[in-house]
């Protein structure tokens, strides 16, 4: 898999594409880019400047370190909830 191009650069082909003073596939050879990957760059510019409906990669972000911490809590609640358990056997019965 190639190195990943820098956003700037990434930024800057969006720019050129979205001027449409040449053909998609034009612009993807004078950068060297496959035109798929223009594609998929302009598509995500859209999404991030709302142009297009669906997840920006803040939202993305945020979504990712919100499944984290839920796994966490659900982990913690597990500890507590076999802690109370065991505590709970331990106790003598009432009779």
């Amino acid at each position: 898999m190639p190195a990943p191009h820098p956003a700037e650069f990434r930024a800057d082909v969006v720019r050129v594409a979205r001027k449409r003073e040449a053909t998609y596939a034009q612009i993807a050879k004078d950068f060297g880019i496959s035109e798929a990957t223009l594609h998929a760059w302009i598509k995500k510019a859209d999404v991030e400047d709302g142009v297009r409906p669906g997840m920006t990669s803040a939202e993305a972000a945020e979504n990712r370190e919100l499944r984290k911490r839920n796994r966490v809590l659900e982990q913690e609640n597990e500890i507590l909830r076999r802690a109370a358990a065991y505590f709970a056997r331990e106790l003598p019965s009432k009779k």
